[in-house]
């Protein structure tokens, strides 16, 4: 199982030196994927979660290619409806070949009503313009000689019943998202593999994006969220989810407030904590 980890590229501490900072610290830490966000508009109620300035995702990846070598570099994740798929599936496939071949697409349908507003696009189709764009994003990666687009495997996010029919329809990956138990997880893990046998589909790779939240004492309680407590329940969660067969394992260090991105050391230390108590895979 690879573990990942998932970077601010908002709020008032993020800027270009920062953003090398994180990567270049997570893939000395060994681990093997960097995941950054995406939004196209601080609308407010954008901006209440992740206030500006905000870095668009395949521009920012695309200069951190250039600043690393090995890890993988991914969107957790790209709404879907904010782009024409073609120009989805272009700037996604240019990624993928320009870093060698590191790009995961993940992909979500979006929640920024204001955002969708701002955009001119429709918050009521979000879902089904999701499902259609994603059908031509495939379409074109199909035509090699133009879009080149190797092998780049698309994570569909979403916790709800729709986000897992969607992964099981077309991602190669069902990349559910932060507040998650490991009794919720589990019990839509089981509903994902019904959804495979119904619709008669190959079950999708389990790779879940999950709280990094360390504390000095155990937290108690069955609705404790994985990844959060002791750096022996964080590990514990980890080998919990390995047992449950997923492939790769994102750890989110932002626990929700903007002045976190001032202050990336503190995030930097759990994440080396971590490092220091699995054994990741990828280091060298």
């Amino acid at each position: 199982m690879r573990v990942g980890v998932n970077v601010p590229n908002y709020g008032p501490g993020t800027g270009p030196e920062v953003l090398r900072r994180w990567a270049r610290t997570v893939e000395a830490l060994g681990y093997d994927l960097l995941t950054l966000s995406d939004h196209l508009v601080v609308t407010p109620d954008v901006a209440a979660q992740y206030p500006a300035p905000f870095y668009e995702p395949f521009t920012a990846l695309s200069w951190l290619a250039g600043v690393t070598e090995r890890i993988r570099l991914g969107t957790s994740v790209v709404i879907v409806p904010y782009r024409h798929p073609l120009l989805l599936a272009r700037m996604a496939a240019n990624l993928n070949e320009l870093s060698g071949g590191r790009l995961v697409l993940g992909v979500g349908v979006g929640w920024a009503r204001r955002e969708f507003e701002a955009l001119g696009v429709p918050f009521e189709r979000r879902g089904a313009l999701t499902d259609e764009y994603l059908g031509v994003v495939r379409a074109a990666w199909a035509e090699e000689k133009d879009y080149r687009s190797g092998s780049v495997p698309i994570w569909v996010g979403g916790n709800s019943a729709a986000g897992i029919r969607r992964a099981v329809r077309l991602g190669d990956a069902w990349h559910p998202l932060r507040d998650l138990t490991p009794s919720g997880l589990r019990a839509s893990v089981q509903r994902m593999n019904t959804v495979a046998g119904e619709l008669g589909r190959p079950v999708p790779a389990l790779a879940p994006r999950i709280l990094l939240r360390l504390t000095d004492s155990p937290v108690p309680g069955a609705d404790r969220r994985l990844g959060e407590g002791s750096i022996e329940q964080v590990v514990g969660d980890l080998e919990t989810l390995r047992l449950l067969g997923a492939d790769t394992v994102v750890l989110d260090p932002f626990l929700g407030d903007p002045a976190e991105t001032l202050h990336p050391q503190t995030a930097w230390s759990a994440l080396a904590t971590v490092a220091d108590h699995w054994n990741l895979d990828s280091r060298p």
